[in-house]
């Protein structure tokens, strides 16, 4: 089965039900032909069109990724840093999709390729990325990921010279979900918020989290454990030698937002 820059050829889409589905992606009989029959069409009126089928041997649909014209442009633009967006995986919505986002010269998300995944596993993320590199023919950005372990190895292995953090938005989303039962959780929020965004040297953050640990009985917590180990990789203090285009929130930044 050929697979080229341009997208794929000879495809046939496979009934057989007996393989792991967990490998593959779920879909209903006709739709891998249907996306690849829409990509034609899309190609028929974008040229620039890029996209790439990854399918085994047996036939079998494993990852599909694509970026028409304005992604491929915006990247040459806005290539500084890129997000990798998994709230569907992380989800576990009905579309398993992926996507690359960057930010413009106006502080707005752009774009820059999009993904199904069928399998969440170090080699699935290592073909998108690689799929995306190949589309954008460029040097890679800062990474913004969440802390999802395949998809950080992925990121060693595919960027091995960006500078890789996690999303701090994301991980105080996940503030509620993970600290919300707890005794003392408003006090403790308070304290978690004042220590990530107030802080404006590592000193007062280690001192702020050592004080938030003590005086709530958090030190067996695991979660703020893992958090507290890969500080440097999402607390804004520790990335201060590295351009985000505001995707890492300040004090500064978060001020602002409020009007």
């Amino acid at each position: 089965m050929d697979v080229d820059y341009n997208g794929y050829s000879n495809f046939e889409e496979s009934h057989d039900t007996n393989f792991d589905k967990l490998k593959y992606l779920e879909h209903r009989e006709g739709d891998g032909r249907a996306i690849y029959n829409y990509f034609c069409r899309m190609k028929l009126t974008d040229p620039n069109l890029f996209y790439l089928f990854d399918i085994d041997d047996d036939g079998h649909l494993k990852n599909v990724f694509w970026a028409d014209s304005r992604p491929r442009i915006a990247y040459n633009y806005f290539n500084d840093t890129v997000t990798i967006d998994t709230n569907c995986l992380a989800n576990k919505y009905e579309i398993p999709l992926m996507s690359f986002v960057g930010i413009n010269h106006h502080g707005h998300s752009v774009l820059l390729g999009c993904g199904f995944l069928g399998h969440e596993s170090v080699d699935y993320f290592v073909w998108i990325f690689k799929a995306w590199l190949q589309c954008m023919l460029g040097r890679p950005p800062h990474v913004i990921t969440d802390q999802c372990k395949p998809l950080q190895i992925a990121v060693a292995r595919v960027f091995p010279h960006a500078r890789h953090c996690y999303s701090l938005q994301y991980i105080m989303q996940r503030v509620p979900e993970k600290l919300g039962g707890l005794q003392g959780y408003g006090p403790i929020r308070r304290k978690l918020y004042n220590a990530v965004y107030e802080s404006l040297k590592i000193v007062e953050f280690e001192s702020s989290w050592a004080d938030m640990i003590k005086c709530h009985g958090l030190v067996d917590n695991k979660w703020l454990q893992t958090l507290y180990k890969d500080r440097h990789l999402w607390v804004p203090v520790y990335l201060k030698d590295a351009f985000f285009i505001g995707l890492i929130p300040t004090k500064e930044n978060r001020a602002l937002r409020r009007f």
